[in-house]
Parts: C-alpha cells; structure tokens; sequence
C-alpha cells in the first residue's frame, strides 16, 4: 500500500490503488471535465471558447478558479471578469494546472462532515498561495512555476481528505473550526496503520500530475537525501509555504526545526534573511486576501 518509487509503472499503480480499494479506501477518479479537458489540450484542434464551454460546465470550479486568477500572481495587475480573460492573460496550460487544483477540493469532501473538510480546504488553499508566491520569488532558482507550485499546494495533504471519508475518526479534530487544530499526521497514520503521504502520491499520479509534482506530494513531510532535481526544490517551497502558514497562525513547526536551514538555502536565502522574507511574503499574502 505503499508506493517507494515515484516512476511507478501503470500496472503497479494500478495494483496499489486495488489494494487500497480491498481496505475501503477509495482514490477519487478525475471529474468528467478534467477529461475531456485533458482530450482537447492535448489535440491541435481546440480554441478557447471550447475550453470555456468545459470549465462553466461546474460552477463550483469556477469559482475557485476565479478566486485563484486574482491573485497578483496570476493577474499580473489585471481584473479579470471573464473565463476567456483568465486563459489570455494566464494561458491555457496554467489555467488547466489551477483547474485539476480547483477540481481536487470539490471532488473529495463529504456533506456529513462539511466543516471539518472546509478546515482541511482552507488550509490547502491559502499553502497553495503562499507556495505560488514563494515560487514567483525563486523561479530563476528552483525551475518551478506559480501554477505548479499552487497546484502542488493543493494537492500536498490530498491523502488526507481520503483517509476521512474512509475513516471517521481520522483527524476528528478537525471537526473543530479553528486553524490551531490541525493533528499530527504521523500519529494519524500509525493510529490507522495507513500512510497519507502515500495515498496522497496514487491521488496525484491517478489525476496524471507531473512526475516531480507526485513525488514532492509524497516525500514533502522531510527532504528526501538526493538534494538536487525539480522535486527537491518544490518540496523547500511547500515547506516555506508550510511555516509561513504557521508563523502567520502562531503555530510551532516541528518540522522546520530538523529541515528549515536546507530548505532556507536551497531558496538561495542566508539564514539571518528568513525572517525578512517570511515578512515580506506574508504581507504579501494578506494583501492578496483582502
């Protein structure tokens, strides 16, 4: 049940995501518009008023879609209306990248337990943010783009989610409305015999994310011994992401005390500039949401 190598052929995919079925664990399948939008991308056929038509098919995708353009990132400065809008001044790629991001949190959730699934979603997206922010600082350094670095933001806990549906209990706490009670997700996992990380990395693989994007989602707890590669770079800016997050919501970070200067220097940063720049893009981030 769970993965080691993140180039994992299609057949053992295909096999582990059976295995998890046997134990009652269901990996979500990709929304019918993510498909077909997918089918079109790839062709040499398509205009933008197709993939218009595609994405308006789900309001609630819109929505997040919309709330993810307008942020200076992506907007550059611009007010953006319309969906058309959004694909010109974005493009078509990217939007897609935002798109399986938006489509994530509407397709794995559950009415019975709606606010402890709208604390998980909160948190995701507003990591996903501070991810796309840090990645626009640190493009020229660590190769990895604002809509890959929300779309890892997103998708980074996914394994959580799951494991709720599945398992009541799982992260109960977050039945609670408030930020400081997010659980320790390794006792979680041992509690339940089961691994977040891993069921998160079938999630991505099964939604077809890029190969550096699954193996961050799968390694982002820790900093995998291999120091170089795309993967290693986003997996330091989901982190900053992380203990920006939890600076901003006065949290300890027991993570970054054992990682934090690694990661801090593979953004190219000096030690005594952390704080600064954690500043900088937290103000940053508080702009964006007012």
């Amino acid at each position: 049940m769970t993965p080691k190598e993140t180039d994992m052929p299609i057949d053992e995919q295909q096999q582990a995501i059976d295995q998890l079925a046997a134990s009652g664990i269901r990996i979500p399948p990709q929304p019918k518009i993510l498909t077909q939008l997918d089918r079109l991308i790839r062709s040499t056929d398509f205009d933008t008023r197709a993939i218009v038509k595609i994405i308006s098919q789900d309001p609630g995708i819109v929505a997040m879609l919309f709330k993810a353009a307008r942020s200076p990132v992506f907007s550059r400065g611009r007010k953006l209306e319309t969906l058309d809008q959004i694909l010109m001044v974005i493009g078509v790629k990217q939007t897609y990248n935002i798109v399986q991001a938006a489509a994530l949190a509407s397709t794995i959730s559950d009415s019975k337990r709606r606010a402890a699934f709208d604390t998980f979603w909160t948190r995701a997206g507003e990591v996903a943010q501070l991810a796309c922010l840090i990645a626009e600082d640190n493009v020229s350094v660590c190769n990895v783009f604002p809509d890959q670095a929300y779309m890892a933001g997103m998708f980074h806990e996914c394994g959580v989610p799951v494991l709720m549906m599945r398992f009541p209990d799982y992260c109960q706490k977050l039945v609670l409305d408030n930020v400081n009670c997010w659980p320790r997700l390794a006792e979680e996992d041992k509690k339940f015999s089961v691994d977040h990380c891993s069921v998160g990395y079938l999630v991505a693989r099964h939604w077809g994310l890029p190969d550096f994007v699954c193996k961050a989602i799968q390694y982002h707890h820790d900093l995998p011994a291999d120091d170089s590669g795309v993967s290693y770079s986003l997996i330091c800016i989901l982190q900053m992401a992380i203990q920006i997050y939890h600076r901003l919501n006065n949290q300890a970070n027991e993570v970054w005390d054992k990682i934090g200067a690694r990661v801090v220097e593979e953004l190219g940063l000096n030690a005594d500039e952390e704080d600064d720049y954690c500043e900088e893009v937290s103000r940053r981030f508080l702009k964006a949401c007012r």
